[in-house]
């Protein structure tokens, strides 16, 4: 899913820091520097790593992605059961409390995977559709039926969006204060959100396996410029900080103060591309757009050769990724003749770039450079990383680098959102087809492991001959933190197991 922040000025930031590093350093709280803010603590209305990776330790799921990433294993259901046909799953639901206090019980997860379905608000109701009914036959035992079996159906319970909330207290709080402050079922409770600053968040004693945290607490701050965020922990300002830059990680690893910790990860850079906007509707035009761009180059001037050239929407190491998937060759001059057959050699292009954000502002010069040689002009149009999501959302830009981290193993949670028409127009592209969007649909039921892989073998192959949008590379997950911070780790899907995280 995708990362977008809101920005703070450099002066707020330090007072902020000033006035909480005593507390921080006493209680052991850690300090994380982030890019962004969060947008909302109400799973089900955001698509964005900047809320997920905080809520995964606020919210508790009923089944969880193990540290590897690579399997599932007992989160607040502690086993679970299926009926020879695949469509009854019955779950037992552990011994587990809210936050304030409240038990948490099998109808406050029916609850949660009925509202994630059918509430208005949901960007993920598709992903849910299968379920037919979801029951509490009594306050431990969950029981879901399915309309069809579904091979995904396990995963998608670990998806961070479908966490068990309270039902009791969304419906007294109302979704708004709830996504303010919310009653967790996880190991951290929000404590406070200074929005455009940080969260703060505390230990909650209720938590299940609250004697396996050993943080009194964590604060998520917002530090948009890359080089400041760095700065603060090399001064010892903050802990920790995600998104290192590619080009100051040799620098940072020389640091005797600090670990530089590059985790695998599922992580897929490409270039959005709106498909509503005039010429960007024709497939030639967009086949134009990725023989134009050299992704090897990027690769190399950007990523510092930390990423690897994309060519799928599936990451490389994924679940059924299909690494001989067409990978188009840079030939600007083929690019033209494309472009002309398709009446756009005079196609000028609104370049979405967030401001603040190096790997974003050198990615954009050096496709502008590259486009240009296909006779295309990219107008950068430098936005403030507050704006620029809702911007993509509302579908004012041409084109945009954007990325996606998965957050199930299946592969039909991306598949479902970024081709299978969903309700956020398909990430925002607008792209439109209804033989891939049948293909997406029919991959979901196919139990036949090899039928199944087959079928997304052809939608890679399928997205890829549309230019759905253009891949880019794949890269790991990069943070740094202090030497007296152990355990800060990210999972491939990109859940930081900060129940484990120890502050010396």
């Amino acid at each position: 899913m995708t990362n977008r922040w809101k920005s703070i000025g450099l002066a707020a930031l330090l007072a902020g820091l000033t006035l909480s590093a005593s507390y921080a350093e006493a209680a052991g709280v850690l300090t994380i520097g982030r890019r962004e803010d969060s947008t909302t603590f109400d799973p089900i209305k955001t698509a964005q790593n900047i809320d997920n990776w905080v809520f995964s330790n606020v919210y508790d799921v009923l089944i969880r992605v193990d540290k590897t990433g690579t399997k599932l294993e007992p989160g607040l259901a502690e086993s679970w059961t299926a009926s020879d046909d695949g469509l009854t799953y019955t779950f037992k639901i552990r011994d587990a409390k809210f936050s304030d206090g409240s038990p948490l019980t099998a109808e406050d997860a029916a609850y949660s995977l009925l509202r994630i379905r059918d509430d208005a608000a949901s960007l993920w109701s598709d992903s849910y559709k299968v379920i037919d009914t979801a029951v509490a036959t009594d306050a431990h035992t969950l029981t879901i039926k399915l309309k069809n079996p579904s091979a995904p159906f396990l995963s998608t319970l670990a998806l961070p969006n479908a966490s068990v909330i309270s039902k009791k207290g969304m419906e007294s709080l109302g979704p708004d204060a709830y996504g303010e402050k919310p009653i967790a079922s996880g190991a951290f409770v929000v404590e406070e959100w200074r929005r455009g600053d940080r969260v703060i968040l505390k230990k909650n004693p209720n938590f299940w396996q609250a004697d396996r945290v050993k943080l009194d607490g964590v604060e998520w701050i917002s530090v948009p410029d890359d080089n400041t965020r760095m700065l603060n922990v090399q001064a010892g300002e903050l802990d920790t900080a995600i998104f290192v830059p590619f080009s100051r990680v040799e620098e940072l690893k020389k640091d005797p103060n600090l670990n530089v910790d590059i985790d695998a990860s599922t992580r897929e850079d490409h270039l959005l591309i709106n498909h509503a906007h005039g010429a960007l509707g024709k497939k030639e035009v967009r086949q134009a757009l990725d023989l134009a761009i050299d992704k090897k180059a990027i690769v190399d001037t950007v990523t510092f050769g930390q990423g690897t050239v994309a060519n799928s929407y599936i990451p490389k190491g994924a679940l059924y990724y299909y690494a001989d998937n067409l990978q188009r060759p840079y030939d600007p001059e083929k690019a033209k003749e494309l472009l002309a057959a398709a009446g756009a050699s005079d196609l000028t292009l609104n370049y979405l770039v967030r401001a603040g954000d190096e790997v974003d502002e050198q990615t954009a010069v050096l496709v502008q450079q590259q486009l240009q040689k296909a006779g295309i002009t990219a107008n950068l149009q430098k936005v403030d990383p507050s704006q620029e999501w809702d911007m993509i959302v509302a579908g004012d830009y041409d084109v945009s680098v954007n990325y996606w981290t998965n957050d199930i193993l299946d592969p039909d949670q991306k598949t479902t959102f970024v081709l299978g028409h969903d309700s956020n127009n398909n990430y925002s592209t607008n792209y439109k087809s209804e033989a891939v969007k049948e293909l997406v649909a029919k991959a979901r039921l196919e139990l036949d492991p090899k039928k199944r892989e087959q079928m997304y073998v052809d939608l890679q192959k399928m997205a890829k001959d549309d230019v759905n949008w253009i891949d880019l590379y794949y890269s790991p997950y990069i943070n740094v933190s202090r030497k007296n911070i152990e355990n800060f780790y990210q999972n491939p899907l990109g859940r930081f197991f900060l129940e484990d995280t120890v502050k010396n």
